[in-house]
């Protein structure tokens, strides 16, 4: 593959099947790695990125709630959602890439196209663990939240970094760990494994948003956590709530100052 950046992330988000997205995303990363791709940015982002018919997307209200994942039954919905939220973050990075790369350094683009051909890989590894219990991605509903979160910052990246890696990736620092525990509890020790990898690359994407974030603060000589609570309350419809996993976050560079005071409000 060869042309520009930006023409590259149009084509991950482009491509609808989830093994398409995978290889497209995988490619356009090993391309850029490599230097094929030139830091330019010719085209814009799609508003939305591809779906494929399955999974069908609901409203999150709508979706049947998957108790703990104890049973069979129960594993394989809980695998499904997390296989769902790694879909949809390989979106989330390209199109963080390739709408808003040209306001920074190559580095930023260097971080998503990294962050992205992981989250292709966590999405891989978890839709391979769903066939091998016999079932498959699509297999059952999911919703789009993430992506109205990414649309809902559209034309502004602080607010972007803010929400995305910072809040929902972060509150994957959180939960993670308890999920690693369930499938250990009733011996899916395959899935556990899985889950470690996710969770300890998903700390070096929190870690990428910390960074740029901060960066951005710094040339508009604002105060980042301030900063970022203000953001998070404007874009972020939800609520910061305990139980933080503080040590993980800690070492994604994202401090109890930042969030702390929205917890405490």
């Amino acid at each position: 593959m060869s042309g520009s950046i930006a023409a590259a992330c149009h084509a991950v988000l482009s491509a609808a099947d989830p093994r398409d997205k995978v290889k497209t995303a995988r490619a356009v990363a090993r391309d850029w790695r490599l230097g094929r791709l030139d830091h330019v940015f010719d085209i814009a982002m799609p508003d939305r990125p591809a779906r494929p018919e399955r999974p069908e997307l609901l409203p999150p209200n709508r979706l049947a709630k998957r108790g703990k994942g104890g049973s069979e039954r129960g594993r394989i919905a809980l695998i499904h959602a997390l296989a769902h939220i790694e879909f949809a973050a390989i979106d989330l990075a390209f199109d963080l890439a390739g709408r808003f790369g040209a306001q920074f350094p190559r580095a930023f683009a260097d971080d998503w196209m990294r962050v992205g051909a992981q989250e292709a890989m966590h999405f891989a590894l978890l839709e391979r663990r769903l066939k091998a219990l016999g079932s498959h991605y699509g297999a059952l509903p999911a919703h789009d939240g993430l992506w109205d979160a990414a649309a809902a910052t559209a034309h502004d990246v602080m607010g972007r970094i803010a929400v995305v890696p910072m809040v929902l990736e972060a509150r994957g620092l959180d939960v993670t760990p308890a999920t690693i525990e369930r499938f250990t509890a009733v011996g899916d020790n395959a899935t556990a494994r899985i889950l470690v990898r996710i969770l300890d690359d998903e700390i070096h994407h929190v870690r990428a948003g910390t960074r740029w974030f901060e960066s951005a603060c710094a040339a508009q000589n604002r105060l980042p956590e301030p900063t970022w609570r203000y953001l998070v309350s404007r874009y972020f419809g939800g609520v910061i709530k305990p139980p933080f996993n503080d040590s993980a976050r800690e070492s994604a560079g994202l401090t109890r100052n930042y969030y702390q005071p929205l917890a405490d409000s």
